[in-house]
C-alpha cells in the first residue's frame, strides 16, 4: 500500500464506527459483517493487531483473555503512555480496504477498545460506537476454551473466578460508555441480535445512515472455527461449564448481580 491509497482513505472517511465489545462475546460476526458492505473500509485483523498500532495489545500482555481482572491490567490498557493516535490512524487507514475507493465509514474493533472510548473520540472524526455485551457466563466458556487452546495454562476453577472478574469489569465499563456517548451510540446484546438481525441492522443504519446495505444474517467464516449464519451459542457454551466453574464464577457475579441485571442477565443456579 501506498501514500496514495492513504490519501484516498483519507479523503473518503467522513465516520468511524468502533464496536465495544467484550472478548468472546459476538462482535467478531458482526465486525465481519459490517466489513461486508459496500461503504465501508476495515481491516483484515482487530485493531489492535494490525502492524503499527501503537499501544498495548493483549496478546502480548500477561493478561490476553482477562485484561480487566484487576486494577493493574485495567491500567495497561487504559492509561498507556504507547498510545499514539496519528500514528494508528495511518497505520490503518494505509491498510484498510473497501469495496469501493469513495467508502465514507471507517471501521475496527479491539475488545480493549471499551476501555478508551474517550480517546478514540478524541483522535477521530464524526466517532461512533456500538455498544454491545453478551450473557456473562456464555462469555466466560469463551473464554476458558479459548485460553485452553492457547495453552497458557491449564484451565481451572481459579480461572473462572478471574474471567468472571474480567467481565464484570468490562459491564461497568460498559454502563459508562452507554451514559457518556450515548448520543453517539446505540447499545444491544448478542442475544438481541441473534434473535432479530434485521432489525439490529436498521438500528445501526440509523446510527450511521451509509450503511444502507448492512446484512447481519449472512453467512460468515469466523476464527476458523465456524462457517454459518448467526446464531444464539448461549446454551450450548453455558452447558459445557462445570458446576465447579459456575460455582467460582458465582462468588463474583453473585456480588454484582444488579449489573449483570441491568443489561437483562440473571444468575446461574
Amino acid at each position: 500500500m501506498s501514500r496514495q491509497h492513504l490519501e484516498i482513505v483519507a479523503q473518503a472517511v467522513r465516520a468511524h464506527l468502533f464496536i465495544l465489545c467484550p472478548n468472546n462475546s459476538g462482535s467478531t460476526y458482526l465486525s465481519r459483517a459490517i466489513a461486508e458492505s459496500n461503504k465501508v473500509w476495515s481491516l483484515e485483523r482487530e485493531g489492535q493487531h494490525v502492524v503499527g498500532f501503537a499501544g498495548p495489545q493483549t496478546l502480548n500482555s500477561p493478561w490476553p483473555l482477562i485484561w480487566g481482572a484487576n486494577e493493574e491490567s485495567v491500567a495497561y490498557f487504559q492509561d498507556s503512555l504507547e498510545y499514539d493516535w496519528a500514528r494508528t490512524r495511518k497505520a490503518w487507514y494505509v491498510q484498510a480496504t473497501a469495496k469501493r475507493n469513495d467508502a465514507p465509514v471507517f471501521h475496527t474493533k479491539a475488545p480493549p477498545f471499551l476501555l478508551i472510548a474517550d480517546q478514540l473520540v478524541e483522535a477521530f472524526e464524526n466517532t461512533r460506537f456500538i455498544i454491545m455485551v453478551r450473557n456473562p457466563y456464555a462469555a466466560l466458556e469463551g473464554i476458558l476454551r479459548r485460553w485452553q487452546r492457547m495453552d497458557v495454562e491449564r484451565r481451572s476453577p481459579d480461572l473462572a473466578e478471574t474471567g468472571a472478574r474480567h467481565l464484570v469489569t468490562c459491564f461497568k465499563q460498559q454502563r459508562r460508555n452507554i451514559e457518556r456517548f450515548g448520543g453517539q451510540s446505540i447499545t444491544f446484546t448478542y442475544e438481541e441480535l441473534c434473535d432479530d438481525p434485521k432489525d439490529t441492522a436498521a438500528r445501526i443504519a440509523r446510527l450511521v445512515p451509509e450503511l444502507d446495505d448492512l446484512d447481519l444474517s449472512q453467512r460468515l467464516a469466523i476464527k476458523g472455527s465456524y462457517d454459518e449464519p448467526l446464531r444464539n451459542m448461549n446454551a450450548e457454551q453455558i452447558e459445557r461449564l462445570t458446576s465447579e466453574e459456575i460455582e467460582r464464577a458465582n462468588a463474583v457475579f453473585s456480588e454484582n448481580a444488579q449489573l449483570l441485571a441491568h443489561f437483562g442477565y440473571a444468575l446461574v443456579d
